[in-house]
């Protein structure tokens, strides 16, 4: 992803996150950043797919799964990211 190819939160919100074989994990619901630096930490899923039930993904103490920033290879019409980075 390009460094300097900038993007507003309210544009990822409600997104659907997929990895690169095209399998569906849910929609961005919410983002987690560091405060003090406003590094993206983690994409908070809603709407999680049944395939992403399956995995052992960290979640939140209320039980939202959570998938990390870093593994994020392109946004578009969809976030794809890299399950491989996630597992």
């Amino acid at each position: 992803m390009a460094e300097d190819e900038k993007k507003f939160s309210k544009q990822l919100m409600g997104k659907t996150v997929v990895s690169k074989a095209g399998k569906k994990f849910g929609e961005v619901g919410d983002l987690i950043f560091e405060t003090r630096t406003g590094e993206l930490i983690h994409l908070l899923l809603v709407n999680p797919t049944s395939y992403t039930e399956k995995l052992e993904l960290e979640k939140t103490k209320e039980g939202d799964i959570l998938i990390p920033f870093s593994s994020v290879i392109a946004m578009g019409d969809f976030l794809v990211v890299a399950e491989e980075d996630i597992i």
